[in-house]
């Protein structure tokens, strides 16, 4: 056996198996490689049946790489050796049956084969979404439509939702959710068609994740006298909730976590005055980690600066705090910097 052969041999082996392909969608990949246009023109010497047929595979068929194509190419067409990726999607599928059939024969053609794509899409959409925007929505359905709705989402998100519903519809819905046998296909279909007009197609909302960053957002930039008297309540009422907002801030003082190259270059960005200013009402650790940051000359120039500047308002500090922060985080996200990140604990 040739070298070259069996070092291909050895390759195959090595590589993943692809699925096989099924006939239609063979078939399809061919369709698609002809284009648009002589796609079109051998479609219509099709059946309508056999225009479902191929539509279908057409329109699930997703990205096939080159080699699949190849092989595909080389079983309908003696000599091509070199096919090239195809991707088939619906869209796709519908602009090639437009192109040649009447509109109404085309909507009937592909009625029956949205219906189970797009329930695959609404159930992983359905999936994504907060789980208190999931359970707020279920809190107001009937215990057998919640068991229906979670058996059909992620195992992760059903379990994140259920203790949100309360703790004796919990523990009927689980209830339900065992014994549940499977579900008519038509009140399956009336549950899919209302989450997709209740939930699916309203505006997105944010994830508690998301809500949490933009209270740390705000929080950054409250005045630190009213945030410590909103600290003592909030982490009374809601303690989980404001620990795991506190973990997403980011302060003047955690910049001294900074690797000190960093720290160093949000310093020389800073503007004006804000420097001293922003040093004058910091804590005195923090501002020793600040100062060593810096070349012997340029820590003694910004202490002589401290040192002989006048009194400084505290809104001016926080002000000039609050600038600096927001720079880091400017650097941060062109990547000129790395900021310290804590694992879910708070910065220290």
């Amino acid at each position: 056996m040739a070298v070259s052969e069996l070092q291909r041999k050895q390759t195959e082996r090595r590589l993943p198996q692809k699925r096989p392909l099924r006939g239609p969608e063979k078939a399809a990949i061919l369709f698609l490689c002809l284009g648009e246009q002589r796609g079109s023109a051998m479609m219509q010497r099709l059946s309508d049946e056999e225009i479902q047929v191929m539509t279908r595979a057409m329109a699930g068929l997703g990205i096939i790489d080159a080699d699949q194509v190849e092989k595909v190419m080389s079983d309908f067409v003696e000599g091509i050796a070199n096919g090239g990726t195809v991707v088939g999607s619906f869209s796709v599928a519908e602009d090639m049956l437009r192109s040649f059939l009447p509109t109404d024969q085309v909507d009937g053609i592909l009625k029956d084969i949205r219906g189970p794509l797009m329930e695959k899409d609404l159930w992983a959409r359905f999936s994504a979404l907060s789980e208190n925007v999931i359970a707020n929505y279920l809190k107001n359905e009937h215990e057998q439509t919640i068991a229906a709705i979670l058996s059909n989402v992620k195992n992760d998100v059903a379990a994140k939702v259920l203790p949100l519903l309360g703790q004796e519809k919990m523990e009927n819905v689980i209830e339900r959710m065992i014994k549940m046998e499977a579900v008519p296909h038509h009140m399956m279909r009336q549950i899919e068609e209302t989450l997709q007009t209740d939930i699916i197609s309203a505006p997105a909302q944010p994830t508690s994740s998301e809500l949490q960053q933009k209270m740390a957002d705000l929080f950054n930039k409250l005045d630190v006298v009213a945030f410590n008297e909103l600290s003592g309540v909030l982490e009374e009422r809601i303690p989980d909730t404001f620990n795991a907002i506190k973990s997403k801030m980011f302060t003047f003082d955690d910049l001294s976590q900074l690797a000190p190259m960093d720290l160093a270059r949000v310093m020389r960005g800073a503007p004006g005055n804000a420097l001293p200013i922003a040093l004058r009402g910091a804590k005195k650790e923090v501002r020793d980690v600040f100062l060593s940051a810096l070349p012997g000359r340029s820590r003694d120039m910004l202490e002589e600066e401290m040192n002989t500047m006048g009194p400084v308002r505290g809104r001016d500090v926080r002000e000039a705090q609050a600038g600096l922060v927001d720079y880091a985080k400017e650097l941060a996200e062109e990547e000129v910097i790395a900021l310290p990140l804590a694992d879910d604990e708070d910065f220290i």
